[in-house]
């Protein structure tokens, strides 16, 4: 049943304050953790635990092993999670679209729904009192701590009523009520065929370091670097993050288009993710790819 507009105004304010009260008192220890929050900051300190303990397993498998999950964890995060499912750059056939997602479930950085939902807040809220990991609330609130508070980002931005078209796919559906069992599984295989080698460097070192250079985006990308477009919040371009996030990091280029599948819009801007997209387009498999018009390009810029 939908809300009359007295009681979405309602709602509204009520969210906009709870905010608010939440943010003047956002200790991390002096606040209620729920059980999720918990679990997240409970597998970050094992993932950062594992790292401790490569360099005393260190062999050249593992070291490609760490390199193999970066490199595919990291992937499905930026080519699926963020350009396919958040903002629908592209559209490919459904087995790869899964396919895709899956990898980005690897990355250990929560399922699609989760992930996505959070991100489209992130556009819909930037750099405000509601976005779920404001680079106004600090660096490290921006980096790591606001995921460690999931009755913080309800109290911003509400339930999870930005990803209806998710939700009504069983696929990912299937994904959220199970992404503990296919962690679990996959360090499980891990250790199965390289011992605690692989753990160490695949779980550990592989996942650390995708997990924050994703991180990097929300934090330093919003602080620090080039800005190119009048974008009307805080996003820049960090040249040499681009290569290790895929072409993330021209996070001002993003910002002002958004639903484009293309980061690195200059011919020297390294976008690793959207050289991807152009392959499967140039192959037939990637279809409504979305770039900016020149007219945006000039309506966006900073100097003319």
């Amino acid at each position: 049943m939908s809300m009359s507009s007295s009681e979405e105004e309602n709602h509204r304010k009520s969210v906009e304050d709870k905010a608010e009260m939440g943010r003047r008192k956002r200790a991390i220890w002096e606040r209620k953790w729920k059980r999720l929050d918990i679990v997240k900051a409970s597998a970050s300190l094992f993932v950062h635990f594992l790292c401790l303990l490569a360099p005393f397993n260190f062999t050249w498998p593992a070291l490609r092993v760490a390199l193999i999950v970066y490199t595919v964890g990291g992937l499905g995060i930026t080519v699926s999670y963020h350009r396919n499912l958040a903002h629908r750059s592209f559209k490919v056939p459904k087995w790869l679209e899964y396919l895709f997602a899956y990898c980005g479930l690897l990355a250990i950085q929560g399922d699609p729904i989760d992930w996505v939902s959070t991100h489209r807040y992130h556009h819909q809220f930037t750099d405000s009192d509601r976005d779920p990991h404001s680079p106004n609330e600090g660096f490290w609130f921006s980096h790591l701590l606001w995921l460690f508070d999931t009755g913080y980002l309800v109290e911003k931005c509400g339930r999870r009523t930005n990803v209806e078209d998710l939700k009504r796919q069983w696929y990912y559906k299937f994904l959220q009520r199970t992404v503990l069992y296919h962690i679990l599984a996959f360090g499980f295989l891990l250790y199965y065929f390289g011992g605690l080698s692989f753990l160490t460097w695949g779980m550990g070192i592989g996942v650390a370091m995708e997990h924050h250079v994703t991180c990097l985006i929300n934090s330093l990308c919003h602080i620090w670097g080039s800005r190119t477009w009048k974008t009307n919040d805080t996003s820049r371009n960090v040249w040499w993050l681009s290569v290790f996030s895929f072409g993330e990091s021209w996070h001002n280029n993003h910002h002002a288009f958004e639903s484009s599948a293309r980061q690195g819009l200059e011919w020297w801007q390294v976008d690793i993710s959207w050289y991807i997209v152009r392959f499967l387009e140039i192959i037939g498999l990637a279809t409504d790819v979305k770039l900016p018009s020149e007219s945006q390009r000039r309506r966006m810029a900073l100097v003319r």
